[in-house]
This record gives C-alpha cells, structure tokens and sequence, in this order.
C-alpha cells in the first residue's frame, strides 16, 4: 500500500497514529539538520519533519528537491506552540517520519508548481501535466467536476434521461465549419464531428424520449478568441410539451441552486433574474451578452445631433447613423493620454473611426475634443442627456448602429475592469429574449439565421 492517508486529511485526531503517505515535494527547507517538507497531494498539503543527521535512513530527506515523488512513513503530532499554521487545513499537525523512499527525482522545472503566478501560456500548455499540478488549475478540476455532478442529479430529480448521441454525423448547418473525418469503408465520403447535438436530440424527442440531457462534446472549426475554442463541453438538453417559460424556469432554478450550493462565496445579483428584449439589451449595454452588474450604459444622443454644430454628429444622422455615448462617472481628470489610450482600444477592438470626449475636471473645467464646435444650446442638452456633473468624462462614438454599439458595449466592459466595477464574487445572470431572427449578410449578400435554423420565430 502505497498511502495509509491523503495529505489533506490529518487532523489533531489523528496525533499518536503511524501513517504513510505520498505526495510531491511542494517546499522543503532545512533547519539546524532538520528537515521540513510541505508535502503534496491531490487532497492538500501536510508538514513531514525528519533528522537526516540522527537517523541515516532519512538521508533522502535532505537530497529532496522541488517535485520529487517521495513516499513517507511516521507518526501524526501536534505541532508545537509558534509553529501552527492558519494557512493549512492541516496546519495543526506534522508527521514525524520514521521511514522515507524516493520514488522519482525532478529536474529543474520550467514551470513554479509552488507559485500561482502568471505564466506563459505557451509554456502552460508546452508542459501541460505541470500545469495541472498548480493549485488554481487543480481548483478548476474540481469545480467542474462537482459542477458536472450537480447538473446529473438534479436533472435525474427532475426525470430527464443522460444520453449520449454519436460524435460521427453529417454535416448540418451551424455557426462555424465542420472538422470533417473521411470514411476508410466508403472512400470519398465523410463524417462531420458535431457542432452541436441539435438534430440528434430532436430526434431523441421525435422518439418519445421527452426530456433529454448531455454533457456534450461539441467541435467548431474557427478561430480560436476568448469565446471560442475548436472543441469544447456544453449542458445540452431538450424538452417536450413545454413552452418557452418551462425551460426557463427550469434553467433558472438549476443555476441559482448551483451557485449557492458549488460556490457558496458568490452572490447571485438578482433575483429572479431580470428579462431584458435584445433590443434593450443592445440600446443599454451595447451587446446581446450584457455584464449587468455595474452602470455605465450607453446614452443615445442621436437625436440631438441635428444642427448640432459638429459636422461628424452631423454627417452621422445624415447617413442613417446612430450617436451613442458613456458617462464614465469619476474619470474626468483622465490625462490626454489615457484617454487616447480609450480612443485607441475602441479603434482596434469595435472598429470605431474615433472617440469625442468632453472631460469635466473635479475643479469645475471643461476639456473636450469636440464641445467648441457645439451650439451653445446643443451642448446643454448633451451634457443635461448624459446627467453629467463636475469629474464626469463622457465619451462618444459616432458611426453605423452596429459599429456604435460594438465599440461602447466593448469600451463599457472595459471601463468596468478599469474602475473594478466587475465583481468577480458577484454573478449577474439575465435572459436575453425576442433576439432577431434573421440578419443580413452583407458579404453573402443574403439572409442569415441570428443563431440557428432550428429556432422558432415569434408568433
């Protein structure tokens, strides 16, 4: 038997036992010819203390570096008085070690198992089974498996079946291309990796099965960005004789009990959870995905531009544009160059043409990069629009609605990790209904489905 315990699990119950244990050396240090070791498994850390000098057989425990594997044997005892640490599950407690066997050396590692820094991601997933030995990454392990098991029971609670449908399909219309895999017994023919189970559980409620669900593989040949990833796992499920408020019910339920019971330290903002139209979604937050956690929402300021005086508002409402603007209360002693810095973001992540400012100083000045083009009268009603007061900066973007709207609700959630408005122990979950259906294409020239081919339209 290789371990008695897990590392994690002594106690000050267990002071007087002899136990075994193996583990990676987390830390190790030396001390008037006493050796401490931080000692390392799955389920936690726990101090080994031996004397290399007194007992030749723990001579082991002296050469032991960083990651080497080493098996253990000795008794649990309490720690003495100064030498507690709050720290450690185990902290009340070490284990004197009467025997130890070395069973794998480390080299110098490219990668701090010890430190929860940042590191380089290319180097990350270069030396992948390293970086799944840190204690965040180990976290995420164990979120999502005790997230995985939430889900299955309280699905199998509410008489839904687990199925698993086939990974080899043909090719449907999606979002994204399909990774094809050519048949060996039917040359020139191909499968397509699924994108999604969308047919395949349709055909699963064609067949009576009524409520289905999948911790599903799913495969999109795209770019990889910070939403997207060639092949990733989803919640997939599907319901007969419901309506839309059924599944809703059933999704905010199950969420809002998996927070409170998987993450306990995080909040829900509110509930229920708000029902906002893709339209005012859009309109106030600038994407169909709102953080709605914090303010900052967009300002239409469209209607004002007329006769404004600024040739680009002007030109703007002239081409069937739209003028929206962002109160970023607080900033308005922002330097020139932090705000080209903001300037620069929405030029390169919305694809705006540029950002007009007006900067109001908490002393009571105005700076701006458009307002002395302004009709006195124009200006009031701007700045009595955007309810700005003295240190406010308002920011605007002047273009085509889904340039305005790309760059503002990017800039938005920008400015909310700037002002550390985006509470991470906070979750903000909404609907988005009554999306579009359709939209153009303007490259295809044609009708494209906003998501998919299988959604019902409005009645």
């Amino acid at each position: 038997m290789y371990k008695t315990h897990t590392c994690g699990e002594l106690r000050t119950s267990h002071v007087g036992e002899t136990v075994t244990l193996a583990g990676w050396v987390h830390n190790f240090r030396n001390h008037g010819g006493i050796t401490f070791i931080d000692l390392r498994d799955r389920f936690g850390i726990v101090q080994v203390v031996g004397n290399p000098e007194v007992n030749k057989e723990l001579h082991p425990l002296k050469e032991a570096r960083a990651e080497w594997v080493l098996q253990v044997t000795g008794e649990v005892r309490p720690r003495v008085e100064g030498a507690k640490n709050p720290n450690l599950d185990t902290g009340e407690i070490e284990v004197a070690v009467s025997s130890v066997k070395v069973l794998n050396k480390s080299k110098m590692l490219p990668i701090l198992i010890n430190k929860d820094e940042e590191v380089d991601e290319h180097l990350r997933l270069k030396y992948r089974y390293l970086d799944l030995r840190r204690n965040s990454m180990r976290k995420n392990l164990e979120l999502r498996h005790n997230t995985v098991k939430f889900i299955r029971n309280y699905l199998d609670a509410e008489k839904f079946l687990d199925i698993e449908t086939p990974i080899l399909f043909k090719t449907t219309p999606e979002g994204a291309r399909d990774y094809l895999v050519p048949s060996r017994v039917h040359p020139g023919h191909f499968y397509a990796l699924p994108q999604s189970p969308q047919q395949l559980k349709q055909m699963l409620m064609v067949a009576g099965v009524e409520r289905y669900f999948q911790i599903a593989r799913c495969f999109r040949d795209e770019d990889q960005r910070g939403d997207r990833q060639p092949e990733f796992t989803q919640l997939d499920l599907e319901m007969s004789f419901v309506e839309r408020e059924d599944v809703m019910q059933l999704a905010e339920k199950m969420f809002t009990e998996m927070v409170a019971k998987i993450v306990p330290e995080k909040t829900v903002f509110q509930s229920p959870w708000p029902r906002i139209t893709y339209n005012e979604a859009m309109e106030r937050f600038g994407k169909d995905n709102p953080d709605i956690r914090f303010g900052l929402e967009l300002v239409n300021i469209t209607d004002l531009a007329e006769g404004c005086g600024f040739s680009v508002f002007e030109g703007t409402l002239k081409a069937g544009g739209e003028i929206r603007g962002i109160n970023a209360t607080g900033l308005g002693d922002y330097s020139r160059k932090k705000i080209d810095a903001l300037t620069n973001y929405v030029k390169e992540n919305g694809g705006a043409k540029g950002l007009a400012y007006i900067a109001l100083t908490s002393n009571g000045q105005m700076r701006s990069s458009f307002a002395k083009f302004l009709t006195d009268e124009a200006k009031s009603a701007i700045l009595e629009r955007m309810n700005a007061s003295a240190g406010d900066l308002l920011l605007f973007v002047a273009d085509q609605a889904e340039v305005t709207f790309e760059s503002l609700g990017k800039l938005r959630v920008h400015l909310g990790d700037l002002l550390n408005l985006r509470d991470p122990n906070t979750l903000g979950f909404c609907w988005i209904i009554d999306f579009p259906f359709v939209f153009w294409n303007e490259d295809e020239k044609r009708w494209d489905p906003s998501h998919h081919l299988f959604t019902s339209p409005m009645p």
